[in-house]
């Protein structure tokens, strides 16, 4: 019988537990989802970085660490977990970043803010084709590139930047500095879905943002230390930047009185652009179990050196 320690709080374990229960049955796997076990019978833990779990070293039969979460950030640099850490890719999480995107790409472009919140007159302002219309998408992962191709599907013109080069893409792909520059300067609305990592903190500085289009819009449901805050709000201010739409903030929830609160030129979303649907979740973790069992490489295995 395979041990599987559910260590993700108690709210998860009422939502997950008959998900998990009917994804393992139907995989045929043979376990006792648990709760509470001694650490050294547990084969595997599913896991959330909330959890008060934070010293593995006792659980010294585990044979992978499965987190509920789609970034690890706040558990990549635990030095006790020695065990291989798997991040979420949940097909659930992907629809629901995909619609976030593609519905705030589509409000910006078409303008539909202005006429929303009552717009006198009737100034026919006439946006341009989608095909006319530069998208940047900074991060190029499973999140990244399933967002271009939904945006590409609709004739935007998308071109991507990741930190290490990407080939046999369907859009444009940059890599490096000199191609963070590129895509930046040629982006009206810049998508940032890279993951927290020393590299990517304060990733949109004053001195990229500046690289932008005159009123360029940002959409960051990533993470919210890509973006220098005060530089954002300098941005907006000067006119650098036309809107920011965002998902994702260093404290969370934000504060009442933080400045993008108010700020007439930017969107607040209470981190909801996507999220990890239990019955999907569910079936890539009992996958990974399978696959651990069948001696196969896992999915979705975190490289503790990149830091995801």
């Amino acid at each position: 019988m395979t041990t599987v320690l559910f260590a993700a709080g108690d709210a998860a374990w009422v939502e997950y537990a008959p998900h998990l229960r009917h994804a393992l049955a139907e995989a045929g796997i043979a376990a006792d989802l648990v709760t509470e076990a001694r650490p050294e019978t547990v084969d595997f833990i599913v896991y959330a970085p909330s959890s008060p779990l934070q010293d593995f070293t006792p659980y010294t039969r585990c044979r992978a660490v499965l987190s509920l979460w789609a970034g690890v950030e706040r558990i990549v640099g635990n030095q006790s977990l020695t065990q291989p850490l798997c991040r979420m890719v949940d097909p659930g999480l992907t629809e629901g970043m995909v619609e976030y995107v593609v519905g705030h790409v589509l409000r910006h472009h078409l303008g539909m803010d202005r006429w929303i919140k009552g717009a006198t007159g009737w100034e026919q302002i006439v946006p341009p084709l989608a095909r006319e219309r530069r998208v940047g998408l900074l991060g190029l992962g499973e999140l990244g590139l399933a967002c271009a191709r939904a945006l590409k599907a609709l004739n935007f013109d998308v071109a991507g930047w990741s930190r290490s080069a990407k080939s046999g893409l369907e859009i444009p792909a940059h890599h490096g500095d000199a191609g963070l520059e590129a895509v930046l300067r040629r982006s009206e609305i810049v998508v940032t879905l890279l993951p927290r990592t020393a590299e990517t903190e304060n990733l949109l500085d004053a001195r990229r943002l500046g690289w932008l289009p005159s009123g360029a819009v940002i959409i960051n449901p990533g993470r919210g230390a890509l973006i220098d805050d005060a530089a954002l709000l300098a941005a907006l201010e000067s006119g650098a930047v036309g809107h920011a739409t965002l998902d994702v903030f260093r404290v969370e929830p934000l504060p009442d009185d933080h400045p993008f609160r108010s700020h007439p030129r930017v969107t607040v979303t209470p981190h909801i652009a996507a999220d990890t649907r239990a019955s999907s979740a569910s079936r890539v973790i009992v996958e990974n179990i399978g696959r651990a069992l069948a001696g196969e490489p896992l999915k979705h295995q975190v490289d503790r050196a990149r830091g995801y």
